[in-house]
């Protein structure tokens, strides 16, 4: 058994469940497995879980991150819980409402929940929505929130209604804007909620606007390290199998992008060893992940569709050969 050294620096651990499946095979094992990982995540003193959703994705990405946050809640005690992010855009506002109450009050208040307007076009003509009034539909969707709240009675187009049960959580911390664009900072600062970028340019924007608002400085951007991390003894033979869950998920976001227009810096790779050049996605032995020392250790156990067996490992040689150093 390795001593923990006192005077170790000490990290702070996240973890992130999104739960594509390219083989279409072991769905169910997979999400058993995601709320199993969240309980060992809590058990191990993680700061964080966060759970993603897309929607009508051919590799089964999660399209319900709220029910899926839902049944970690019911796992866990305390791990906070990240909800990111939400299309609100796709959602009817009042069912978003409840569920985002309901979250909150089965997370005892640990619970977060960003908003985003969505950007992939599949997605929107899905639930038959316009792509075009996708800022319009996010604002409807938080002033619904605040609105429904309250916990009383309030004009909804043209109807009188009421949601309850009101969550335990100020709706201003319950509630998050996420995006990367100076609309979308903009909004956050409306709205007078916290702000998730996807990247420096979109934190610069809401540092802009805050400060136009004569609203305090929020601050330097604090980069958790959202970059994939697997623990290994043997790291060329990991990279058999964590190589081609890289280039899938990669090459993914890199199709949703350009089907959207945007440039967000996800690509298809041609080769293994091209992604792992890149260090976008890196395998570490025990040692060399010690050797880092403290900071924002991020892992995505699941990433891209990796077994779960595979997964286990990578979290089993955390527990016994790093967290007991860091």
């Amino acid at each position: 058994m390795v001593q923990k050294d006192q005077t170790a620096p000490v990290a702070i651990w996240g973890m992130r469940f999104d739960l594509r499946n390219p083989s279409g095979l072991g769905t169910t094992e997979r999400y058993q497995a995601a709320l199993d990982m969240a309980q060992w995540a809590d058990e191990h003193g993680f700061a964080v879980i966060v759970v993603s959703e897309h929607h009508g994705s051919p590799d089964g990405y999660n399209p319900s991150a709220l029910m899926l946050s839902a049944a970690i809640a019911a796992r866990t005690r305390s791990t906070a819980i990240s909800v990111s992010v939400v299309p609100a855009p796709l959602y009817d506002p009042l069912k978003l409402a409840e569920d985002i109450a309901v979250l909150d009050h089965l997370a005892a208040g640990r619970a977060s929940v960003v908003l985003g307007n969505g950007y992939v076009p599949a997605e929107f003509a899905m639930f038959g929505k316009d792509k075009r009034q996708r800022g319009r539909l996010l604002d409807r969707a938080i002033e619904t929130c605040f609105q429904a709240w309250t916990g009383e009675p309030f004009e909804h187009e043209g109807r009188t209604v009421v949601v309850t049960p009101r969550p335990v959580t100020d709706p201003r911390r319950l509630l998050m804007v996420g995006g990367n664009s100076r609309p979308a900072a903009d909004r956050a600062v409306r709205h007078g909620l916290r702000f998730m970028p996807s990247g420096q340019v979109g934190w610069d924007h809401f540092r802009a606007a805050r400060a136009e608002a004569g609203l305090r400085d929020p601050g330097e951007l604090y980069s958790g390290g959202t970059g994939f991390l697997h623990v290994a003894t043997d790291v060329d033979e990991a990279w058999t199998v964590v190589g081609p869950a890289a280039m899938h998920e990669s090459g993914s976001y890199g199709g949703w992008a350009r089907e959207a227009g945007q440039d967000t810096g996800w690509v298809q790779y041609a080769s293994i060893e091209e992604v792992r050049a890149t260090g976008q996605y890196r395998v570490l032995t025990p040692e060399e992940l010690v050797a880092e020392g403290d900071g924002f250790v991020s892992l995505h156990p699941l990433m891209g569709g990796l077994p779960v067996e595979e997964a286990w490992r990578s979290l089993r040689l955390i527990e016994t050969e790093v967290m007991p150093r860091l």
